[in-house]
Formats: structure tokens, C-alpha cells, sequence
């Protein structure tokens, strides 16, 4: 009688030109670290203008603990996968609380529409992960963990529409700004 060896599925081999796919794990663990961090401190930067009596600032708050949890998280990914975080860090750091508390001065719909437009390119971020994920056919608790955050961000991006951020003046023109902002930073956290 022959011993059964229990057999673990390999990563599929990755295209030409294409890292592995463990390298790619790595990014998305690094990329999604950033943007957590940088998520967290907009809302930072937001509930700094609003105060504690703003009557905004609950769904802010609520909000914000989700993105912490997010980011605690992605922290706890990176520490044990040892993946090496974005040293754009103290640059998102900056900039998510200075985009944040220029569109709360801006006024509540201003700082709602910034928030719907992050949400929705991180929405589709997270979904070009899974979806990635799944044809791989690894990593299925990150897979799970990226589908929650997923829905979470989905929640936020409502919330800011039912707060009227699409009746800011200007709009289209801020929420495109801050889009191609978000594009820019995730593809620099890949990377640096």
C-alpha cells in the first residue's frame, strides 16, 4: 500500500512579461496596505474640519473605524507575508489628510463627493483583485477578505451619494481629479 502524499495546488505560471504570481500577491498586499492607509487618513483629515458636532461627522466616524479595520488588517498581512510596504507611505500619509480636509472645507457634499470618488475606483480595484484571485485559483482567504472590504467600500460610496455628494458644484471635475489622484497612487504603491 502506497502513502498518499497531500498535494498542494501551484500557482499557475504567469505570462510572458509578467511577474509571478507570488510577486503579485505581494503588490496587491502592498498596494491595498497603502490605500488603506491612506483611505483612514482622509477621513482623518475630514473629521478634522467637521469637529465632533457636525451632525456629518457619525457617518464619517463610521466610516473611518471600517477603513481602520481594513488597514489593521492589511498591517497584519504585511507583517506576517513580510511583504515590504509602499515607501510612498509618508507621502499618502500627507496627502490623504490634506485631500481630506480641503474637501471638508469645501463644505459636507465636497467631502462626500471625494469620498464617493475614491470608493468607486477602489471598488473596482478590488474587484480586478478578486477576479484575478479566482481565475488563479489561490489565496482563497484573501480572496474572501478583499470581497468584504470590497462591500464595505460600496457602503461608503453609497453613503456619500445619499449625502449628496454628486449635487457638489463641480463635480464631475472634482470626482475625475480625485479618481485619476487614486489611479496614480495605486500604481505608484505597486511599484515604489
Amino acid at each position: 500500500m502506497t502513502k498518499k502524499t497531500k498535494q498542494t495546488k501551484m500557482p499557475p505560471l504567469p505570462l510572458p512579461g509578467e511577474l509571478p504570481v507570488e510577486d503579485q500577491i505581494k503588490r496587491m498586499i502592498r498596494v491595498d496596505h497603502a490605500g488603506e492607509f491612506g483611505a483612514a487618513r482622509i477621513y482623518d483629515g475630514q473629521l478634522a474640519i467637521f469637529g465632533e458636532n457636525h451632525p456629518i461627522t457619525p457617518k464619517i466616524k463610521h466610516m473611518a473605524d471600517q477603513e481602520q479595520a481594513h488597514l489593521e488588517a492589511f498591517d497584519t498581512l504585511v507583517n506576517e507575508r513580510g511583504v515590504r510596504p509602499t515607501v510612498l507611505g509618508p507621502v499618502w500619509n500627507v496627502a490623504g489628510f490634506a485631500l481630506g480636509a480641503a474637501t471638508a472645507l469645501m463644505g459636507e457634499k465636497a467631502a462626500m463627493a471625494c469620498t464617493a470618488a475614491v470608493e468607486e475606483v477602489i471598488e473596482d480595484h478590488y474587484e480586478k483583485q478578486r477576479q484575478k484571485l479566482n481565475h488563479w485559483g489561490v489565496e482563497k482567504t484573501l480572496e474572501k477578505t478583499i470581497a468584504q472590504f470590497q462591500a464595505d467600500e460600496v457602503e461608503h460610496r453609497n453613503t456619500a451619494y445619499d449625502c449628496g455628494a454628486k449635487e457638489t458644484p463641480g463635480y464631475k471635475f472634482l470626482s475625475e481629479t480625485i479618481k485619476a489622484g487614486c489611479r496614480t497612487a495605486i500604481w505608484l504603491s505597486k511599484r515604489v
